[in-house]
């Protein structure tokens, strides 16, 4: 078994058990955890002393993930990112069998399609989305990179993912709101 398929394996094993996993994703190195579930949610926030106002990403493996989430995925996020040049966060209404932790106040959720090999391997054998927020206490600003991670967050989660230590954060990723009413909203390009 080599090292890929060995680090898949420990975040499945610790993901089933509600635990929290350090892993990188397409734009940073984040804390994860499984979407579905309420207490590992709040693990999370807790770890990142995250008020419960502040959203989190989710992150699925392909489309068909997506429509299981969504009630509705507009016609729109098709186009969105098919063409899209960076990674691409975006907010649908009415998302559904996801903790209620990760909903926001106006009942929206943040998914991104996962572009990193790791992820939607990962993500793909695990069946269900993935939390990801980034590794930092929410009132510091985000690490860089892997030796910036505050030691709280490292000793917090129950597994760091021995893969791409070396990955400096690349962009952060795109946020757009789709309202299933038509409207579009660019939160951040």
């Amino acid at each position: 078994m080599n090292d890929f398929q060995a680090e898949i394996r420990k975040c499945l094993e610790v993901l089933s058990a509600g635990g929290l996993i350090l892993y990188p994703t397409d734009t940073i190195l984040g804390i994860g955890c499984d979407a579905t579930d309420e207490k590992a949610v709040k693990k999370v926030r807790a770890l990142k002393a995250l008020p419960e106002n502040k959203p989190m990403v989710c992150l699925v493996g392909n489309d068909a993930m997506l429509e299981r989430y969504v009630e509705q995925v507009p016609d729109l996020a098709w186009e969105i990112m098919d063409l899209a040049t960076k990674p691409t966060t975006l907010v649908f209404d009415k998302p559904r069998g996801v903790a209620s932790g990760l909903i926001a106040e106006d009942g929206s959720l943040a998914i991104r399609v996962a572009s990193d090999k790791f992820c939607r391997y990962l993500i793909n054998a695990f069946k269900k989305p993935i939390v990801s927020t980034s590794a930092n206490i929410a009132v510091m600003p985000e690490p860089q990179h892997f030796g910036e991670i505050p030691a709280a967050i490292l000793k917090g989660v129950d597994y760091v993912v021995n893969l791409h230590r070396e990955k400096g954060i690349t962009l952060p990723s795109s946020i757009i709101a789709l309202g299933n009413d038509g409207t579009v909203k660019v939160i951040r390009e």
